[in-house]
């Protein structure tokens, strides 16, 4: 099961991630992600997009992959509610696929928060947990 959390940074929001896998880590941060931007729970998924990106290690995929995402938002208004990622080992790195789904931004419904300018490796850590989990974090800037 996915589930993310905000927690306090100085001046901005971390983003915190938790899944069963490390693709659902990397689900749970960028419902994180958009969760700093809107209410992720009023998003409906009208709208799909396929996303990929390539990292030479799961920070760099990781980075790449919600730039991604953050690029679709800012060229198409688009915020995102729910992300299905598959994540594959490509020899020289790794390799991701997503599908990312959602809708227009909408002032009244989805209740606009903050407005993430760009994605940074600041306190990036992507770990399997003691208990088998994984968590991905970072701090966008906001």
């Amino acid at each position: 099961m996915r589930e993310w959390e905000h927690y306090e940074h100085t001046a901005d929001v971390g983003i915190r991630g938790y899944g069963e896998s490390l693709e659902e880590a990397f689900e749970a941060v960028a419902l994180a992600l958009f969760d700093v931007m809107v209410d992720v729970r009023k998003v409906e998924s009208k709208e799909c997009r396929e996303v990929e990106a390539e990292g030479e290690d799961l920070m760099a995929l990781l980075y790449n992959f919600l730039e991604e995402l953050l690029v679709l938002h800012d060229m198409d208004g688009l915020v995102f509610g729910d992300v299905n990622v598959e994540i594959e080992n490509a020899g020289e790195g790794y390799r991701l696929r997503a599908k990312a789904c959602g809708e227009v931004l909408d002032y009244e419904k989805h209740e606009p928060k903050e407005e993430v300018k760009a994605i940074t490796y600041h306190e990036m850590k992507i770990e399997q947990l003691p208990d088998g989990r994984w968590m991905a974090q970072l701090v966008p800037d906001i």
